[in-house]
């Protein structure tokens, strides 16, 4: 099955979904769509797994959650090597280190490798670990001979190897697989190829192992440009590593959505809402100073017109002339760090004249 020219990724994930519903080609869940398939023939396409030789020299292998790569995560933990499985859309973190019961059977191993399994027999893994992986291995709907991969759309591969990249956990020399249907094999445009794309070194399908000989470089790290507050707020260990690439110097500033972070810890309302030209800022640490805030705030452009310091409370409240320019501090602050502290940063709302007993009219205020 070839793709139609002058087509998108999402025409082609379209085509391939459709294909292989059409023709029967993939197990529960489906319908596919918005899935990375369950292909039929997965188990078998994974056997190619330990024939490989980088699956032979790896000791630490990195392997996607989902349903299609479960044989190759059982083929991890049977050859007693280091499973690491990324966090569901990385809300908790980046990955979990999957630790079988001592003595374990194959059976138990199996069941290790399933879904249930690695929720089970999982533990966090954090960013100080100073893991190395030696092998990744990944989802994709669609996939071409020379290693171009689309996944479902939502970016998680490439961002997970991305954050890899930015912990030291991978290099450009970390070689990347893949576990397909041979009809999600097709010919992709290398113009539908963006800087933050995975590319895949092997392809291993029910009957075939194609080594790609892919030259394309694979990222670098991750694009903070692509990133918006919204995947921001989803992912504390993003905001983690932001802090720390903002530490060492590089440039981390995110795409402008016009929005600020789902709030932790936002303003809450009174009576009407009205434009807020205040934003909150909580979670300070408890020796922190007004004058080591300013400077921070100055740093990253975002210094106010006033501000209200509230240290016993670990808070302050900075006060702009205009919304828009409350609302681009809220951006310039995202993963804003002082001392060892992430703070919490949001827009903070006006209470109304009808505020509660005890409270000033026009005093903003976080939620308790």
């Amino acid at each position: 099955m070839e793709p139609r020219a002058g087509v998108s990724k999402q025409d082609i994930r379209g085509q391939i979904w459709d294909y292989m519903e059409a023709q029967n080609l993939a197990d529960f869940p489906r319908p596919v769509h918005h899935r990375i398939p369950n292909f039929k023939g997965a188990s078998r396409a994974a056997e190619h797994f330990p024939r490989l030789q980088a699956f032979k020299m790896a000791r630490t292998v990195k392997v996607n959650p989902d349903a299609p790569q479960k044989n190759a995560r059982f083929f991890v933990l049977n050859s007693k090597k280091t499973l690491l499985v990324p966090t569901p859309r990385l809300r908790t973190g980046l990955f979990n280190k999957i630790t079988p019961p001592p003595g374990a059977t194959k059976d138990i191993l199996r069941k290790c490798a399933t879904s249930q399994g690695v929720r089970n027999y999982s533990t966090p893994v954090g960013l100080d670990s100073r893991v190395l992986v030696d092998l990744v291995v990944v989802g994709s709907v669609a996939v071409s001979e020379k290693g171009w991969r689309i996944g479902k759309g939502e970016g998680y591969a490439d961002l997970e190897y991305a954050m890899m990249v930015s912990m030291g956990a991978v290099s450009q020399g970390t070689p990347v697989v893949t576990v397909v249907h041979d009809c999600q094999v097709v010919d992709i445009p290398e113009t539908l190829l963006e800087e933050h794309d995975l590319t895949v070194d092997y392809i291993l399908t029910p009957t075939r192992v194609i080594a790609t000989g892919c030259e394309r470089p694979k990222p670098t790290g991750i694009v903070w440009s692509k990133i918006s507050c919204e995947m921001m707020g989803r992912m504390p260990v993003l905001r983690s590593l932001r802090c720390r690439e903002e530490r060492a110097g590089k440039d981390v500033t995110l795409r402008d959505t016009r929005r600020p972070l789902p709030s932790l810890e936002s303003g809450s309302v009174q009576g009407e809402d009205v434009p807020s030209c205040t934003v909150y800022v909580g979670n300070l640490p408890r020796d922190a100073r007004v004058s080591e805030l300013k400077r921070a705030l100055s740093a990253r452009g975002a210094a106010p017109s006033r501000l209200t310091w509230q240290g016993p409370q670990r808070r302050a409240f900075l006060h702009y002339r205009e919304p828009a320019e409350a609302w681009q501090a809220i951006s310039r602050l995202q993963g804003f760090c002082l001392g060892a502290n992430t703070a919490k940063v949001a827009l903070a709302r006006q209470q109304g004249a009808s505020g509660p007993a005890g409270g000033r009219a026009g005093e903003p205020h976080p939620d308790p």
